[in-house]
């Protein structure tokens, strides 16, 4: 029987903890970094550009955290070695690693092009693949850790002018389920979130469809779109002790989105 462990609101906590966030300052991805900052983690953001670059160092100085970043295309093949390389560099150790970059494009099916397919797939699925894997040796030497993966609405649903975009997040949901699986014995917990619809920049056009929104409105039980900071909580839990026997789920931050 497993050892008898008291419960403590301090397992929520992420003190002497670095996460590795990929897009992890701007969008969606600089929620989870405020999220792991104001926990206690240390952070390290590997993104395309420098997109948010001086307003996370802010953030983090103001709160007393520390980041570090590295600007990397992660669907190069060398990515996840130069990646861990630097992260270890930086700060010694990876605990928690947050595959949060992502892209979608949008056409109709006879005119969606091979090259966008590719794009899409590379960076969505195949790169959360490669740098899990690469992670994961460093977390099973270390003895633990947490992988978060994003998936999305689309991960159940489907999207009929977002093929590879749908395609990957499913993929995500079952890459997660597998790992979990296969890194249990290396004490690493490995589980996805699937936001739902976030007020967001990247959403305006859409909030902003009076037919669309009003669609979307009638699907959630909770009756408005997302602030981000909805999801900085979920994100805590899984990447700390308090989420140490939950492995393998894919959690939905959608408001009830699902339920209709």
């Amino acid at each position: 029987m497993a050892e008898q462990v008291s419960f403590s609101t301090q397992s929520f906590r992420l003190d002497g903890k670095v996460a590795l966030i990929t897009g992890g300052a701007s969008g969606l991805g600089s929620y989870y970094t405020k999220a792991m900052l104001k926990s206690g983690a240390k952070v390290f953001i590997v993104s395309y550009d420098q997109k948010g670059w001086t307003e996370t160092q802010t953030f983090a100085t103001e709160h007393e955290g520390e980041v570090g970043f590295l600007q990397l295309d992660i669907t190069e093949d060398d990515a996840p070695a130069k990646i861990v390389a630097a992260v270890v560099a930086k700060f010694g150790q990876i605990d928690i690693l947050v595959n949060n970059a992502g892209i979608q494009i949008r056409n109709e099916w006879k005119n969606f092009k091979d090259a966008d397919w590719r794009r899409v797939i590379n960076l969505n699925l195949n790169a959360v693949y490669y740098l899990s894997h690469a992670v994961a040796q460093t977390m099973a030497q270390q003895g633990g850790g947490k992988i978060i993966n994003i998936g999305s609405m689309q991960s159940f649903r489907a999207g009929k002018f977002i093929f590879p975009y749908t395609a990957s997040k499913h993929g995500v949901v079952g890459l997660t389920r597998a790992y979990a699986d296969a890194l249990a014995p290396q004490n690493i917990q490995v589980n996805a979130i699937a936001p739902g619809y976030i007020d967001t920049p990247m959403t305006k056009a859409l909030q902003n469809d009076q037919s669309r929104n009003q669609e979307i409105l009638a699907h959630i039980p909770a009756g408005h779109w997302a602030d981000p900071s909805e999801l900085m909580g979920t994100v805590v839990f899984l990447a700390s002790a308090a989420s140490n026997y939950v492995t393998g789920v894919t959690v939905p931050v959608d408001g009830g989105y699902l339920l209709r």
